[in-house]
């Protein structure tokens, strides 16, 4: 993952092309795509994994077929995007009709430059009907914090879901009463040749951020404050000597989630537009030259309130080889918003440390490091909500 300026130099752009061909993997495919990356027996397994999915769900299907008919498959297909179609209309119906506007910013490029890309959304609440309006979001940035349409519609997505009492299957029937609206070229809705590495990763985060600041405008009771909104994106890749080959890390690491009207946050959690689990430092040594020196919650992070914020957590990395790191975050100059008096959380930190040498980074950068050097991540806290004498 990049500190990239154009999609071109995010990874290989594989043009769409059958992987199984009439039974057989495609070799041509498969072999380039392993000669593209730089662990291809880790990337190999991969494929193998997610063809074994494929062909897993095949023969599930088969097996609903072959027990039902197709006439009765289809009619329950139908039936299932009704019900998550009616569930999200009384959803909306519950939150009162009117307009909600809310803006929130990405961090600046240059820090202490004050505020970044902005995230700008009109909801429109009318019955059982809402329309989410982007349009007047920032334009397209240079670096790799673009979203495309998809990740927009995404985070709407999970937004509406999460406020149902009830699961939703998820599929077209969750977005029917719902209207989203964009702008092309804008950091919401990106055009080629934009990066967008970041994306996925850290501006979904701040569109959800802005849905939920939008929501708690008219069910303060039910919107949480500002999670930690980021996924503190951590690359590493190098050649370790002791193992005689190359190594690839990525990970993303959790924070403090917002209080909210009935209790705390959680801390040291993944929250929001995200579905990783850490990895144990146990694993992390054995697959990597590295070292943990620090893992451990960030106490006092979480914003102060009536409900405090949860609190982030430290993961400092001691290189035992040369290795190039590359850090894609956010909350690092503008912090997670409290709600209804409460505080915000505090603001992420990232610091690489050289012969004793401490220097804090910005929200994004790559650098390289030698054995010794230690790279430190502070993720931030959730944002509190309430006074904190309120009755």
């Amino acid at each position: 993952m990049p500190v990239s300026e154009s999609i071109l130099q995010e990874g290989v752009i594989i043009q769409p092309e059958k992987y199984i061909k009439k039974g057989n993997i495609n070799t041509g495919v498969h072999d380039f795509i392993l000669s593209s990356v730089r662990t291809p027996q880790e990337r190999d397994g991969d494929l193998a994994a997610q063809v074994m999915a494929n062909m897993t769900g095949i023969a599930g299907l088969h097996g609903i077929m072959k027990k039902n008919s197709l006439t009765n498959v289809e009619f329950l297909c139908r039936e299932l995007i009704e019900y998550s179609r009616r569930i999200t209309e009384k959803t909306i119906s519950g939150i009162p009709d009117g307009q909600y506007v809310y803006e929130d910013f990405l961090d600046p490029d240059v820090p202490d430059d004050g505020r970044g890309a902005s995230i700008h959304v009109k909801l429109e609440v009318a019955g059982n009907r809402m329309n989410a309006d982007f349009s007047k979001s920032a334009p397209q940035v240079g670096g790799c914090l673009n979203a495309v349409y998809a990740i927009t519609l995404s985070c709407v997505l999970y937004v509406v879901r999460s406020l149902s009492e009830v699961d939703i299957p998820a599929n077209a029937g969750c977005l029917a009463p719902v209207e989203v609206v964009t702008k092309k070229g804008t950091i919401v809705d990106a055009v080629f040749p934009a990066a967008v590495a970041g994306g996925n990763v850290e501006t979904s985060q701040r569109i959800v951020d802005v849905l939920l600041g939008a929501l708690a405008q008219a069910i303060p009771k039910k919107i949480p404050a500002a999670s930690q909104g980021t996924m503190n994106n951590v690359t590493i890749g190098g050649y370790d000597p002791k193992k005689g080959g190359e190594f690839a890390y990525y990970e993303t690491i959790g924070g403090g989630s917002g209080a909210y009207s009935g209790g705390n946050g959680a801390s040291g959690t993944q929250t929001h537009m995200t579905n990783t689990l850490n990895t144990p430092v146990e694993a992390l040594e054995y697959a990597c030259p590295f070292l943990v020196t620090q893992y451990s919650r960030r106490k006092g992070s979480g914003g102060d309130g009536l409900y405090r914020g949860g609190d982030g957590l430290v993961r400092e990395i001691k290189m035992l080889a040369n290795a190039t790191a590359t850090v894609i975050s956010e909350r690092r100059t503008i912090p997670p918003y409290g709600l209804n008096g409460g505080e915000s959380g505090a603001t992420g930190v990232n610091t690489v440390i050289m012969q004793s040498k401490k220097e804090v980074m910005p929200s994004q950068f790559s650098t390289e490091l030698n054995p010794g050097d230690i790279l430190r991540i502070e993720t931030p806290g959730g944002g509190g909500f309430g006074r904190k004498n309120q009755d």
